[in-house]
């Protein structure tokens, strides 16, 4: 799957399913600093993934701060035609300065044995 390259950083789109609603998700930046994946609150709210008493929240810490966010596992994560069942990701603001939807950690590429070609800006799977 093509890489975007967007102010010097690669960006991807992911598919995400909750509660069988697909969602398709542009400017996901492809972080291998990231420990887990995260998405934009306002863009999951789309279909229904919003907080909920029983969430699970988390302090998450980054080049821009500190974040708090909800836990929420869902049934698919997907970037091409590589995906994860039943996938925890983190739910915040995502407040960063600049146009992303997500970030796309090591929990996802670690588990699906992502290779990054940065030469050919493309993001690749083992097997």
């Amino acid at each position: 799957m093509q890489l975007e390259l967007r102010e010097g950083l690669p960006f991807t789109t992911v598919a995400l399913t909750y509660q069988g609603a697909r969602l398709e998700i542009p400017c996901v930046l492809v972080d291998t600093g990231s420990a887990t994946t995260v998405f934009s609150a306002d863009v999951v709210a789309g279909i229904q993934l919003v907080p909920s008493a029983q969430d699970v929240l988390r302090t998450i810490r980054g080049v821009g701060g500190r974040e708090v966010v909800f836990v929420r596992v869902v049934d698919l994560l997907a970037v091409g035609e590589r995906s994860l069942p039943q996938f925890e990701i983190e739910v915040g603001g995502m407040e960063y300065g600049l146009e992303i939807n997500g970030i796309l950690g090591m929990d996802f590429l670690l588990g699906t044995g992502a290779l990054i070609d940065l030469h050919a800006m493309r993001i690749q799977f083992a097997g």
